[in-house]
Formats: structure tokens, C-alpha cells, sequence
């Protein structure tokens, strides 16, 4: 088994921990500790709201979590000879759960507290929690479903440079300014207001925790893209932006429908992660990657063949205005008619809106190019339900 080069203590939040990891992206953050290329090692994470949410029924929880805290990541990992041009690759070996710890949980977040993707259709907090047994999940917030989990980073990616984070800061301030008071915010700003940075102390941690760049979204630099197929088998190329790259890694998910899209997404949960690190230099000229990361999927994925497919298009649900080639709208109408569909087959709206967010649905984008309407679909495996809710030819009993 690869060393365990970061370890986790379940019963400390992540400030607390023998080696603090961090949940602010700056190049300045300390690595954790250095590898060699070609060298595998594991590492334990939280769970990315550094233990705010339980095992019980009080959807409280998610209303009121503490955004500035997440996502608490593991790490970084210095990996010694990479400079800024080189290619980092990560090869993802094995991922999994604690025994202590074999529930995960997912929450429609409120509109008070950033909100979700139907937000406003699903204005309020609702909470999930998931139970494990072996690779398969089943909830009893939830009844009537079971699927085979496929465990991945929510959140894995490397340090900016200086200059990558001013550009990061400035881009998203702006944006900010053209509609300050908007609620949800239009974009998370650094704020020095539960910061964990490491191992940074006094006037260090104070300049760092102000221009720290927070890990909501993805960016140039990978982070929190929330892609399901990143999995046991996959290999990541990160373009490098500072020496040793400072890898960091968080946010497992046990499971997670395409688009994340109840914000508290996918089957959250504490767990570790066994990589592999090696080097292509000057890879980023040599291959062109330069602006995002790429990778390759892993083969193991759950073999669900059977599905029922929804579609959205480009038009306004509620004022029936046409979008010209929106695929964001497409997707959130082809989500609203999955919800409106399970309804029928016994699920509340908030129900079915967790179960796509963590159930292992594909989300496509089918059309862009037939103006004015995107095409987006929503693909839910059929097996993953106890009765079959396709529509019958058959009369009603």
C-alpha cells in the first residue's frame, strides 16, 4: 500500500489537525510535504464543509453552513523537480471510504446561503443523508432507489501563480461589481473569515487569507470541477503555474449526478485517496495544455445501460422567453421535467432534485449549434429504482 503521507483525525476540524491543510488557493500556502516523481502515496480528506453536517434529520444544517469555511482541503504536495511549464500527471489509484464513517450526505442549499441550481424553484434547505454498503448507497430521506457509487474528488487541483490569482481576483470582482447586492452572490470573494491556510501564522497568514482566492469554482488551475468520471484509473494533466506544482486535493464524493446541481452536491463524504505523481517537462508548450487541465477516465465506472432521458431547451420556464443557444437554461428545464416526471412516480420535488444530484445521471449537452435552442438532456438509469417508473402502455391498476 502506498505511505500515508496526510492524515485526517475525524473528530478535529481541519485548523486542528496534526498538519493543517487549507481551503483558500494561493501560491504562498506551505506544502504539507514533498515526493519524488514516479512516487505513490495516500491521503486522508475531510469532508469539504470540515464536519458541519451529521448523521440526522435536521436540514438546519445545511442552512446555516459556514461557506467561508470550505472546501478544507488536503495538502499541498510539493513534487520536487516540477517547474511552471512542466505538466504535472496525477494518476488517481484508489479512492475510498472510513470504515468508522460509512454515510455521506447532500443538501439543497437555501437561498439565503448561496442556493442551488433550481433556486428558485427550491428555495429552501432539504438534507439527505446516505447510508453505504460496499458500493451502493441508499437513503432514507430518499426510499425506493439504490445505486453503485463511483467514489471521486470533487475537488482536485494546483496552486496559481501570483499572477494567475491577481487575474483571478480582479476578473471576479468586477463581475461582483455589476451587481453587488444580488442574492445569491455572483461570485465568492476572498475573505479573511474562517481562513485555514496551512501552516502560515501572524502577518503571513493575515496577507494571505486577503488575497486568497476561494475554492467555490473551477479555474484555470483544475479545483473544484465536481466531474463524476474522475475516478479510480483516471490520469490528470495539470498545467503548472509554481515549483513543485502544490497539489492539493479534497471534497470526496461517494456519488454525484452530472451538474451537481444542488450545490451541496453529490453524496458528500470524509475518505482517502492513494495518488501517483510524475512529471512531463516543458509539457504544457510540448502539448498545448496550457489554459485547463485534461484527463483521461477511468474504466471503472457502474454499468447502467438502461435509461429514461429528459430534455430541456432554450426558453425561460417561467416567462417563456426565448434564449438564443442557452445551454444552462436547456439544462435546468431538462432537470425541472426529470422532477416533475418522478413526482408522479411517488417522489416529492425535493426528493427527486437530491436523487439526480447524486444517483450517477448523465448530463449532455445534445444540441449548440441549432439556433436559437440548446439542446440538454438528463439520463437516469433505470435499474437504480426498486419498481419501474417508465410509462406503461399497460392500464393503471
Amino acid at each position: 500500500m502506498p505511505k500515508k503521507l496526510f492524515s485526517i483525525d475525524l473528530n478535529k476540524t481541519m485548523d486542528q489537525q496534526a498538519h493543517p491543510g487549507h481551503n483558500r488557493w494561493h501560491p504562498d500556502i506551505p506544502a504539507a510535504f514533498s515526493v519524488e516523481p514516479g512516487e505513490s502515496f495516500r491521503m486522508e480528506c475531510l469532508d469539504w464543509t470540515d464536519g458541519q453536517v451529521g448523521n440526522n434529520d435536521d436540514a438546519n444544517e445545511i442552512k446555516y453552513v459556514n461557506l467561508n469555511r470550505v472546501h478544507v482541503l488536503s495538502g499541498p504536495v510539493y513534487v520536487n523537480g516540477v517547474e511552471p511549464g512542466d505538466l504535472l500527471v496525477v494518476d488517481i489509484l484508489d479512492i475510498g471510504t472510513f470504515p468508522e464513517h460509512e454515510w455521506g450526505f447532500n443538501g439543497i442549499f437555501d437561498k439565503t446561503n448561496e442556493g442551488s441550481f433550481l433556486v428558485d424553484h427550491y428555495p429552501n434547505a432539504a438534507k439527505s443523508i446516505w447510508d453505504f454498503n460496499g458500493i451502493y448507497a441508499t437513503s432514507r430521506h430518499v426510499p425506493g432507489v439504490e445505486f453503485a457509487g463511483v467514489i471521486h474528488p470533487g475537488l482536485i487541483g494546483v496552486a496559481p501563480s501570483q499572477e494567475m490569482l491577481d487575474e483571478w481576483n480582479r476578473r471576479e470582482r468586477a463581475l461582483v461589481d455589476t451587481d453587488p447586492d444580488r442574492e445569491p452572490v455572483l461570485a465568492n470573494l476572498p475573505t479573511e473569515d474562517a481562513a485555514v491556510l496551512g501552516t502560515l501564522k501572524g502577518r503571513d497568514f493575515n496577507r494571505v487569507a486577503k488575497e486568497g482566492a476561494r475554492t467555490v469554482p473551477p479555474r484555470e488551475n483544475g479545483g473544484n470541477c465536481d466531474i463524476k468520471d474522475l475516478s479510480k484509473g483516471s490520469r490528470i494533466y495539470f498545467p503548472v503555474h509554481v515549483k513543485g506544482a502544490k497539489l492539493s486535493v479534497g471534497d470526496l464524493h461517494f456519488s454525484q449526478g452530472d451538474g451537481e446541481i444542488t450545490f451541496c452536491g453529490g453524496i458528500e463524504m470524509p475518505g482517502w485517496i492513494e495518488l501517483r505523481v510524475n512529471v512531463i517537462k516543458n509539457g504544457m508548450e510540448k502539448y498545448h495544455i496550457k489554459k485547463n487541465p485534461t484527463f483521461k477516465p477511468g474504466s471503472l465506472l457502474p454499468n447502467y445501460n438502461d435509461y429514461i432521458v429528459f430534455e430541456g431547451i432554450s426558453v425561460n420556464e417561467f416567462t417563456g422567453e426565448q434564449k438564443y443557444n442557452d445551454a444552462t437554461t436547456a439544462y435546468r428545464n431538462a432537470v425541472l421535467n426529470a422532477i416533475e416526471f418522478l413526482k408522479t412516480r411517488g417522489f416529492t420535488g425535493e426528493q427527486a432534485y437530491m436523487l439526480l444530484g447524486t444517483a450517477p445521471v448523465q448530463g449532455t449537452v445534445a444540441g449548440i449549434v441549432d439556433v436559437p435552442n440548446a439542446c440538454c438532456t438528463i439520463a437516469i438509469p433505470r435499474e437504480i429504482f426498486k419498481d419501474d417508473i417508465v410509462p406503461s402502455l399497460e392500464p393503471d391498476e
